[in-house]
């Protein structure tokens, strides 16, 4: 064999076995005897400290599939969250994280989500299903500062009787969402825009009397829609094909979890309701 093609061999096994080390080396650094979970400890209806939270539910059944106990490290979710938990490798998973997030490896998405416009009985805005409807004219609405349905308000001349809530808070000491509930339940203002798995469980459970309203037919950007994932250190990728392969296994039971939740799941595109007997 000419002495090119040996060195060629040589240094082509030599990539083989870097790769093959490095895989190795970002598996290691996952726990072998727990599920480590990094979550916010009040973000409700997510993740709670007590385990009431639905990401709490999905983070027990993928731990029952991998046979080990859940461990959580808690931290609320604010700037530095990441940086401080799963890359300092005190986790080795974030439960919901949007897909295409520079700072993790996301995992498949697990589910497909929707900003909902919320609505008290009686109002007179029954049947509206988009922000473009006149019915909405006029209305003080309740929205998340800086959040995508701010843009389609403003498009539609409904922010300058908004009311604002904030976007970046500590949740152990403020609750924008639940404020928000709380303002429309009192009359505050008229209506509110909440990301779907935020404001759906939230109205399931504490508010059952209004009408949750998935905001699927918008046409223009920005998107109201977003893939979920599983988030996961960068480079880990035995560990994203094993939780992959998890969710694809068992994507009918986080779907029920979801779905008993209150979370409105749609299609991949966002256009449609997913039917929740399927």
């Amino acid at each position: 064999m000419p002495a090119l093609a040996c060195r060629a061999l040589t240094w082509a096994a030599g990539l083989v076995m870097l790769a093959s080390a490095a895989a190795a080396q970002t598996s290691d650094l996952v726990s072998k005897t727990a599920f480590r979970v990094c979550a916010d400890p009040a973000n409700a209806p997510m993740s709670v400290e007590d385990g009431s939270g639905y990401e709490n539910a999905l983070a027990e059944l993928i731990a029952g599939k991998l046979e080990l106990p859940v461990e959580y490290t808690w931290f609320p979710m604010a700037t530095g969250f990441i940086r401080q938990t799963l890359r300092a490798n005190r986790c080795d998973v974030v439960m919901g994280y949007a897909q295409g997030h520079e700072l993790v490896l996301n995992t498949n998405h697990y589910m497909t989500s929707v900003y909902v416009l919320i609505l008290p009985e009686d109002t007179g805005l029954e049947g509206v299903t988009r922000l473009s409807d006149p019915a909405l004219k006029g209305k003080r609405i309740g929205v998340i500062a800086g959040s995508p349905p701010a843009t389609h308000m403003a498009r539609n001349g409904l922010i300058g009787k908004a009311k604002p809530y904030n976007l970046m808070v500590d949740r152990r000491v403020e609750s924008p969402t639940e404020d928000m509930l709380n303002d429309l339940e009192a009359g505050e203002i008229d209506a509110a825009i909440l990301w779907g798995p935020i404001g759906g469980p939230l109205v399931k459970q504490d508010h059952p009397g209004m009408t949750v309203v998935p905001l699927i037919a918008e046409e223009l950007p920005p998107r109201l829609f977003f893939r979920i994932t599983m988030g996961v250190r960068l480079g880990d990728k035995v560990w994203q094909r094993k939780l992959n392969s998890l969710i694809r296994r068992h994507q009918d039971e986080i779907n029920a979890i979801l779905t008993e939740a209150g979370v409105p799941l749609v299609a991949d595109m966002g256009d449609r309701m997913l039917d929740a007997e399927k």
